[in-house]
């Protein structure tokens, strides 16, 4: 397979570390965003990172005018950093805590699609790191079910202004990260289902460590143009990714 230049944020831990190691060990030119470094990835000749907040327009506009210096394409871009939020009622939710949520997981992207479209760069494929929480509604992942939601339809707006880019919004699966730590933390009589089904999930492979997943969501980016119409949205636990 001929070596492609992907461009991933949310590089310094969890499925984004992962899915830059995957492109890294496959011989892929990685162009990383994080807010802190990732020093084992750092060592790789074939791994670029530069430093920001997605959440800082500024600071990722600088860091992709160090990353695309003097390159013409990427055919990859992984819209993969974001929080998780507190996993709560709704009603103990407040308006500025899912406002942050959605900062992160919604308007930054939207932020980073623009600085990216407005340069003299061919694209070729666009990726959002979504979640079932997007269409699940499970009780108590208010502010992340509603930014994953926004950020599908985002995804397929794009797509709608963009034909020449392939887009799509994936759902990972389960992937054992500070994410879930979180949860883990949670008390047992806690009154979200989806909580005790997590916790089941740790240590099987229904929830495999950030390496694995990378492995794993990276083969399936690969197979998403020829599956997918651009802007849909789709999970790797279903078809039709498991056909």
């Amino acid at each position: 397979m001929e070596s492609k230049t992907i461009l991933i944020t949310g590089v310094s831990r969890g499925l984004g570390h992962g899915l830059a190691l995957a492109c890294v060990e496959r011989g892929d030119t990685v162009l990383g965003l994080g807010r802190s470094a990732a020093t084992d990835l750092e060592a790789q000749s074939n791994f670029h990172f530069a430093q920001a907040d997605v959440a800082e327009a500024e600071a990722c506009a600088t860091a992709l005018d160090t990353l695309l210096s003097e390159r013409a394409r990427l055919d990859g871009v992984i819209l993969n950093a974001g929080i998780l939020g507190p996993i709560a009622d709704m009603r103990d939710q407040s308006v500025d805590t899912m406002k942050n949520v959605l900062e992160v997981n919604l308007w930054a992207n939207k932020t980073l699609l623009d600085l990216l479209l407005a340069r003299d760069l061919t694209i070729g494929q666009v990726v959002g790191i979504s979640s079932g929480a997007a269409v699940n509604g499970n009780r108590g992942w208010g502010g992340y079910s509603l930014s994953k939601a926004a950020l599908n339809m985002l995804i397929k707006l794009y797509a709608k202004e963009r034909e020449d880019i392939h887009f799509s919004a994936l759902a990972p699966g389960l992937v054992d990260t500070n994410m879930q730590d979180q949860i883990r933390a949670m008390p047992d009589d806690a009154p979200f289902p989806s909580v005790a089904q997590l916790k089941q999930a740790t240590g099987t492979d229904a929830m495999p460590d950030s390496t694995i997943a990378g492995q794993r969501v990276l083969a399936a980016l690969d197979r998403l143009p020829g599956l997918i119409e651009s802007g849909e949205f789709a999970d790797i636990r279903k078809p039709p990714l498991t056909d």
